[in-house]
Order: structure tokens, then C-alpha cells, then sequence
């Protein structure tokens, strides 16, 4: 399985954010589109990302005042991507080891969309459901009175 499978099914919606934006307006943005992350894009390339990890840490460096702090200072500026063609094991790999929520997916330098840890882990469910499904009905059909040469005896 790809990247491009999971952006196929879910979609093309994208938010992103400017850096010089403040803070809390990508906050309120997040808030009204019950997302867990922006992209910041900047002159049409990807500048970093901003998600709800980098809201925390300012808001506990800062006390909570935030009014005067632009999404620059907050955002990741060296986020991982991926590609529309990464298979997903590299994906889960990648996420694990740098504890990454979300990932841009980029086409060279055109964003492709976003996917989530979220997204990742219903893919590999979904995956193993079919998977389970067709075992289940290749057993079913399997010719009554046959056994495999290697199944063991009880």
C-alpha cells in the first residue's frame, strides 16, 4: 500500500497557514476545522508545520499569552514529508521513529496533502479486515473433504 492510496480515499482538503500569521489565528483555524495541524506554506513551498504539539510547548513557555506570537515562532521548520509513492510500512517507520502525528505529502515541491497517524492506522486496519475477510472466504469455499497436505492432524 502507498501514500496514494490513503490521499485517494481521503480526499484533497487542505488547510494551510502563512508563517507570519499569528498564532492565534492558526489556532482558531485549527479550532473551527477540528484539525490537528497546518502546513505552512510560504511563497508556494512548504516552510514547516504547526500542530497541536507546538501549540502546547508555546503555550507553556509562554503562560498562555499568545496574542503577539506569529505562527514562525510555534511551527516546525524541518517537518518530515513523504512522497505519494512512499509504502506505508516506510511511513509507520518514519512516523514511529521521529514521533511525527502528521506528515505533508509532497511532489517535489507541490503539496499533495496531509496524512495522519490517524489516517496510517485506519489504513492498516482497513487492510487487515479485507485481508481477514478474503482468508475467511477462500477457507469457506475450500473443497469439503480436502485438506491441505500440511495441516496438521487432531
Amino acid at each position: 500500500m502507498k501514500v496514494s492510496d490513503i490521499l485517494r480515499i481521503k480526499g484533497g482538503t487542505l488547510f494551510t497557514v502563512s508563517p507570519d500569521e499569528s498564532l492565534i489565528s492558526a489556532l482558531k483555524l485549527m479550532v473551527d476545522r477540528d484539525i490537528g495541524s497546518l502546513v505552512v506554506m510560504e511563497h508556494g513551498e512548504l516552510v514547516g508545520m504547526l500542530t497541536v504539539r507546538e501549540l502546547t510547548q508555546v503555550l507553556v513557555k509562554t503562560n498562555g499569552v499568545v496574542d503577539k506570537i506569529i505562527v514562525r515562532t510555534a511551527m516546525d521548520d524541518s517537518p518530515l514529508t513523504c512522497t505519494s509513492e512512499t509504502d506505508m510500512d516506510e511511513v509507520r517507520r518514519m512516523m514511529l521513529d521521529r514521533h511525527a502525528r502528521y506528515m505533508p505529502v509532497m511532489n517535489k515541491k507541490m503539496l499533495m496533502g496531509v496524512i495522519s497517524f490517524h489516517d496510517v492506522a485506519r489504513a492498516v486496519v482497513d487492510s487487515q479486515n479485507f485481508e481477514n475477510k478474503m482468508l475467511k472466504a477462500y477457507i469457506h469455499d475450500w473443497p469439503e473433504g480436502q485438506e491441505p497436505a500440511d495441516a496438521p492432524k487432531l
